[in-house]
C-alpha cells in the first residue's frame, strides 16, 4: 500500500470514513502493480534501514508490503518477510492479510525493524490498536520504521484511497503512546505534494535529514518516524 509517486489520482477530501471498507483486495491487486519498481520514498526507507541494521543479522517485518519491491533493496543480513492485504507472488516469507481487519502478526514470529511505509493513511479508524499490535511482535531493542503524509503542506492533496487524514500532531501524538519516537524527520521536501521525481531534487533530498523551520511545514511531502518500544 502506498501513494502514487506522480501524485496522480488525487482528489479531494470525501467521505474519509467509508474508504477503509471501499478499497479492499480487488483495489489493490491491481493497484499494487504500480509500484513493483523502487521509487524514491522506498529508495531513502532501504538507506535507513541498512543503517539501523549496521551489518547484524536480523529480520525485518514490511507491513503493507505490496510488490514487495523493498526486499530487492536491502542487504543480505536484512531477512526480510512482508504481510499485504494483496499478494502476487506467494513465498514462505509473504503472508496475505487484510491490514484493517485482521490483526498484524505473522506465525508468532518477533521481529527486530518493522516498518510500515505509506501504509497508516489507509487504515481507517484502527490506527491505535495496529500501533498495538506492532508494539507486540517488535523484539526489544527492536526499531518500528513508520511514514506518514504531512497533511498540512502548502497545497495538501487527498489520494482517493485515503481513509485517515489527520494532523502530523495527531499522528505523532497516538504513536507515542505505544513507542518511543527516537526521530523524526521529512523523507523529503517538494514543491508539490508528491513524492520528487526530478534526479536533482531527489538527490539533494536523499542526503537531508533535517527538520528546516517554516520550510518542513509547508513542503515536506511526508515524514519519517524512527521508534523504539515503551
Amino acid at each position: 500500500m502506498s501513494d502514487p509517486a506522480s501524485g496522480k489520482g488525487l482528489v479531494p477530501e470525501g467521505n474519509l470514513t467509508e474508504r477503509a471498507s471501499r478499497y479492499k483486495r480487488d483495489f489493490w491487486e491491481e493497484e499494487n502493480l504500480k509500484f513493483g519498481e523502487p521509487w524514491y520514498r522506498l529508495e531513502k526507507s532501504a538507506r535507513i534501514i541498512s543503517r539501523l541494521a549496521a551489518g547484524r543479522e536480523c529480520t525485518l517485518l514490511d507491513v503493507g508490503c505490496g510488490p514487495a519491491t523493498l526486499m530487492r533493496l536491502l542487504p543480505a543480513n536484512v531477512h526480510y518477510y512482508g504481510i499485504d492485504i494483496a499478494i502476487h507472488d506467494p513465498a514462505p516469507n509473504l503472508m496475505e492479510a487484510d491490514l484493517v481487519e485482521s490483526e498484524i502478526a505473522f506465525g508468532g514470529q518477533r521481529f527486530d525493524l518493522i516498518t510500515a511505509l505509506g501504509v497508516f493513511e489507509y487504515i481507517g479508524q484502527a490506527q491505535s490498536r495496529k500501533f498495538s499490535e506492532i508494539a507486540r511482535i517488535l523484539n526489544p531493542g527492536g526499531r518500528f520504521v513508520v511514514t506518514y503524509t504531512n497533511f498540512g503542506h502548502r497545497k495538501r492533496r487527498i489520494y482517493e484511497a485515503f481513509s485517515n487524514v489527520q494532523p502530523l500532531d495527531s499522528f505523532r501524538q497516538d504513536l507515542r503512546r505505544y513507542f518511543n519516537i527516537d526521530k523524526s524527520f521529512p523523507a523529503s521536501h517538494n514543491w508539490k505534494h508528491s513524492q520528487p521525481s526530478r534526479q536533482l531534487v531527489k538527490a539533494v533530498n536523499m542526503q537531508v535529514s533535517l527538520n528546516i523551520p517554516v520550510v518542513s511545514p509547508a513542503l515536506a511531502v511526508d515524514y519519517f518516524f524512527v521508534c523504539s518500544a515503551r
